[in-house]
């Protein structure tokens, strides 16, 4: 399990979120022990020389005369592109001397030299040769790498794609096509006819601003890409030299063994109207959210351990440097960066350079929910995605003998709908050379061999699910290979009574089959079996089995009005600015998107799921899923509005945003992991940003609200203690930058004040791309808080900006965080969606009553 959620989630178990990969303890005492570190030097990387993007059209600065966008590059550097290898061989000789200048002949292994989006190195070193190299005047920033962990065939139809956003730009036959995404993951299945570029009969095109390369290996081999799949590379330096690198199962290539990389890319891009056949059953047909949009892979995490911080970095500044229009990451830290603030780590840095370029960046939120201030994806630069439910769901259900029907779940086939079937547990059908005493575990029916065949055949076997289902030490599927060997009519598995606060996900299965996820529905379950049997009253053994049952089944697939809802593992905000969760002024999530039972395409070796092992698809949840969704219809905002900063293409998904499910009710946020559906409320910005995803609205967004790089570096600058960080890391004075600039005075689609101190006025500035249009302003104020936006009415052209100031007054005194939210109503039908966020409310009138 990585950044997706499967089979079984329990509270005292930590990892369900995903494989907690090791954090390796390195250099911590020995003088001789060797760790992996990011050094960064002062000079600047070859992306800054590209200055900022230039556009003009819509208002937008460009070169008008190409109408693509135009870098700018200092003269000296006039012969050199970005991709030319003289350049990244010239630094990486740099880096050479360097580092034969500080340490002086002694052993060190170098093992990335990153010089596009950061200017520096990964080396493997002693503590002692790492705090020499801190000295040196031509470094900036030494870091200890540290470790990361990876965080549809409805789902199309539920965001209203076929009929909006696919129809208002020629249908799915050119949605997306070149836009190229890369995918920072665990690789990526490349026989899978998700990424076939002559599926559709209709040949992709060349995307001729792209210049990545595929990697050749004996798992990976030529004609692997093609012109949907145009690049593939794989990173794993640091996890080689740390001696952890499993090739047997991890794969030196860009092939992945995971299956979440695969999963990945197919829900952002894979091919439209692919079956999806799981075990034997057809579930439909797949599409990506910008099926004709390009493919490049960037391997940087691995089954068997995960990843780290500086393969992902030196993937990062690959995808950049080979041209990229968005990076997918459904990755996230182990652990909250440590410092001035949490925005100072080797990735997201990285990322801010990636933006710098016109890269637009999606990063999964993280399976940390749904505690407060659970955020691992932390940046103003960084568009963040929850997880939330989709209205379709599969429900199975057991009727038995005594007219009670129980709930459960299992993509399964059911039994003859006329018929009733004798239950048998499996402790009960034993042969004479197994006892439960010889193999406490054999009820888990992971082995055919221990069963008497003949009490079995034709009737339903009746297996414990236990603990050792979530750590997949048993199975689904050998139970119901064990089931189909016995000649079973079908498997029925009862919840173990010590597998407690549990949420099961459904998992394929070719047999009549049910899965009852609920301890005390599998009580009652048991408490009428254990009724039934007849026993012997001298040799106290079974000599009727007089329970019977049914099983519905669970192939067919049913829709609510529920839906979207935020998931109980997505992770909430605030977000902090540094390890003091008060300081919390950028609205993290930024938008909620499906993260919950997505079928997409699975390795053919994929074993991250076992249910799931062999097969071309798998039914996954998690953040991870949710992120990729975004990535897709970026592309397709990407494809409509080339032009688009990072900034306004986030800006058209957030304030288009929809804040209600299907009933038309306020989408509700569920609160716990034992009873996710027992135990929610309505949903606020913490919990979804600015709200559900609306891929047809954020194609007509009306207004954007725009940021650049300078406007995050004079964030950054404004941090308390930051200026000398800022520095290190970027090689920039933060004396260039006006670093009054706060997180509440950023020009994001949303405000989010940690402290209202009496009173604070921001301001908005909108630009409008749409035809002229006349805006009228209202809002709903936080508790505690009184706000007043000015002006009220205003006309806005085609291209002009319109300045908003928005003056919020605390009423009382208040720790309670409260929201709000502005809306801006146009008379063409526009409307933009701002949400308010604030936490500490200081009134000037202390009084107490």
């Amino acid at each position: 399990m990585k950044g997706n959620i499967y089979v079984a989630h329990l509270v005292v178990v930590v990892f369900w979120l995903g494989v907690f990969f090791p954090c390796l303890c390195q250099g911590d005492s020995d003088d001789d022990t060797t760790a992996v570190y990011v050094v960064t030097l002062r000079h600047a990387p070859v992306s800054h020389y590209y200055g900022e993007l230039r556009r003009e059209v819509n208002g937008f600065k460009e070169d008008a005369a190409s109408g693509r966008t135009q870098f700018n590059k200092p003269r000296r550097y006039d012969n050199i592109t970005k991709t030319d290898k003289r350049y990244g061989s010239y630094i990486s000789r740099v880096h050479d001397s360097l580092l034969n200048k500080v340490l002086n002949g002694e052993k060190y292994l170098k093992l990335y030299s990153y010089h596009y989006l950061i200017n520096g190195f990964a080396v493997l070193v002693t503590q002692q040769q790492a705090e020499r190299l801190s000295r040196s005047s031509e470094v900036s920033n030494v870091v200890l790498d540290f470790s990361v962990r990876t965080a549809t065939t409805h789902t199309p139809q539920f965001l209203g794609l076929p009929q909006g956003a696919w129809f208002q730009d020629g249908g799915f036959e050119t949605a997306g096509e070149g836009v190229v995404i890369g995918f920072i993951d665990t690789g990526i299945d490349p026989t899978h006819p998700s990424f076939d570029d002559n599926e559709s009969g209709n040949p992709y095109p060349v995307p001729t601003h792209f210049s990545g390369i595929c990697e050749v290996t004996r798992d990976f081999p030529s004609g692997s890409c093609n012109r949907k799949l145009v690049g593939a590379r794989h990173f794993a330096a640091s996890a080689i030299t740390r001696g952890i690198f499993n090739s047997t199962q991890d794969y030196a290539s860009p092939f992945d063994g995971d299956g979440h990389g695969t999963h990945t890319a197919s829900v952002a891009a894979g091919n439209h109207g692919i079956p999806v056949i799981v075990a034997g059953h057809h579930f439909g047909n797949a599409s990506g959210m910008a099926p004709r949009s390009h493919i490049a892979v960037y391997k940087a995490l691995y089954k068997s351990f995960g990843g780290f911080a500086a393969d992902v970095v030196a993937a990062i500044d690959q995808a950049a440097q080979d041209g990229v229009d968005i990076i997918s990451l459904s990755i996230t830290p182990n652990r909250r960066p440590p410092g001035v603030a949490t925005f100072f780590n080797p990735i997201d840095m990285a990322l801010l350079s990636a933006v710098k370029v016109g890269i637009f960046v999606v990063q999964a939120a993280g399976n940390t929910g749904p505690s407060p201030t659970s955020m691992f994806s932390f940046s103003p630069w960084i568009f963040t995605v929850g997880a939330a439910s989709h209205d379709r769901v599969y429900s199975n259900s057991i009727f038995l003998g005594n007219n009670v029907t129980i709930p459960g779940v299992g993509l399964a086939p059911g039994t003859d709908e006329k018929k009733l079937y004798k239950l048998i547990l499996a402790r009960h059908a034993l042969n004479n050379d197994t006892s439960v005493a010889d193999d406490m575990y054999v009820g888990e029916c992971q082995d055919a061999s221990k069963f008497n065949k003949t009490l079995i055949k034709r009737n339903l076997l009746m297996c414990s699910y236990s603990i050792r289902f979530v750590l997949g030490l048993s199975t689904i599927k050998r139970a119901s290979e064990t089931a189909k060997n016995l000649s079973a009519a079908g498997v029925v598995f009862y919840m173990d009574p010590f597998v407690i606060g549990f949420q099961l996900n459904p998992v394929p299965m070719q047999k009549p089959g049910i899965i009852i996820a609920s301890t005390n529905d599998s009580k009652i379950l048991m408490q009428y079996y254990n009724s039934s049997l007849e026993i012997d009253a001298v040799s106290k053994k079974i000599v009727q089995f007089g329970a019977v049952a049914g099983i519905c089944g669970g192939l067919k697939a049913n829709y609510g009005n529920s839906a979207p809802k935020v998931m109980y593992y997505s992770a909430r905000g605030p977000d902090p600015e540094d390890t003091l969760p008060h300081e919390a002024d950028i609205l993290k999530p930024n938008l909620l998107a499906p993260g919950n039972f997505i079928w997409a395409a699975w390795s053919s070796v994929g074993t991250d799921s076992v249910e799931f092992l062999g097969e071309n698809f798998a039914l996954m949840s998690g953040t991870s899923m949710a992120a990729p969704h975004v990535a897709g219809l970026a592309a397709l905002i990407k494809q409509k509005f080339p032009n688009f900063s990072p900034a306004a293409i986030g800006s058209a998904l957030s304030t288009t945003a929809s804040l209600f499910d299907k009933s038309g009710e306020p989408i509700m946020a569920q609160r716990s992991y034992a009873s996710p559906e027992l135990n929610q409320s309505p949903a606020t910005p913490f919990d979804m940003g600015s709200g559900f995803v609306n891929a047809s609205g954020a194609l007509n967004p009306g207004l954007v609200f725009d940021s650049g790089y300078d406007d995050y570096m004079s964030f950054l600058c404004g941090i308390n203690g930051s200026a000398p960080v800022v520095l290190n890391y970027t090689g920039q004075n933060c004396g260039l930058y006006n670093s009054t600039v706060y997180g509440p005075d950023l020009n994001l689609p949303s405000i989010t004040i940690s402290k209202l101190n009496q009173s604070r006025i921001v301001q908005r500035t909108v630009q409008n791309i749409a035809q002229n249009e006349s805006y009228s302003v209202g809002w709903t104020a936080p508790d505690g808080v009184s706000v007043k936006v000015s002006p009220t009415h205003f006309s806005i052209n085609n291209g002009e900006r319109q300045v908003l100031s928005v003056l919020l007054n605390a009423t009382l005194n208040s720790s309670v965080a409260s929201f709000g939210r502005i809306g801006l109503f146009g008379n063409q039908g526009h409307v933009i969606n701002i949400p308010i966020s604030v936490m500490v409310k200081i009134s000037s009138n202390t009084s107490t009553s």
